[in-house]
């Protein structure tokens, strides 16, 4: 494994070359996400931050997978008893996160209240989200996304497509659907599944010669 960190006045960086096979990104304490394909051999890492530090990325590698995180700064409130202090986490405003993969790994993303866009990665991607925007772009490969409320988009081609959200719209090349959607494409080895309570879907598929 071969890392370097850097920082500037708002952003830290940490690049990684690792052999790895699986990626897992926990967005806590971020407002924002973007997943993007590496150009490099690295795994790029980019925070955005009031005052970044060496604290703020948190990469560890257990059993051939990645494990990225993102530490912020707690202060502590109460009164003079320690008995009645108690801890709250600083979110720090405006907290944007960039990754970039090499080779296509598998990523698995984790989150609560978090708008992620993903810019046609390469890879499969899964997503456990609580609340959020996710912009998908164009899917490449096995997708599967697990939220309860927000939104999705996404523009698929050859994909075998499984989604549902109860309370939600799904509209498919524009046009409602019921609240669960299934479609086998031809000859596809590729998925694309959606499970939401109250999320609004927005899929686009291209027609394929």
């Amino acid at each position: 494994m071969l890392s370097f960190l850097g920082y500037s006045q708002k952003k830290a960086i940490k690049k990684v070359q690792t052999k790895a096979t699986q990626i897992e990104i926990s967005t806590e304490g971020l407002d924002d996400f973007v997943l993007e394909n590496s150009t490099s051999e690295f795994i790029e890492i980019y925070l955005t931050a009031e005052n970044p530090n060496k604290q703020h990325i948190i990469y560890k590698e257990v059993e051939g997978t990645v494990k990225i995180e993102f530490h912020f700064p707690s202060i502590a409130i109460g009164t003079d008893k320690a008995v009645f202090r108690k801890f709250i986490t600083k979110r720090l405003q405006r907290a944007s996160a960039i990754i970039k993969i090499p080779q296509n790994k598998p990523v698995i993303i984790f989150g609560n209240n978090i708008n992620i866009t993903s810019k046609n990665y390469g890879g499969s991607l899964d997503v456990y989200i609580e609340k959020g925007i996710l912009k998908l772009n164009t899917i490449q490969a096995n997708t599967k996304v697990k939220l309860y409320s927000g939104t999705v988009l996404a523009t698929l081609k050859d994909s075998n497509i499984d989604v549902a959200s109860s309370s939600g719209v799904i509209s498919i090349n524009k046009k409602n659907q019921q609240e669960k959607f299934y479609k086998k494409a031809r000859n596809s080895l590729t998925s694309f599944k959606i499970s939401s309570i109250r999320a609004n879907i927005f899929l686009t598929t291209l027609k394929t010669q």
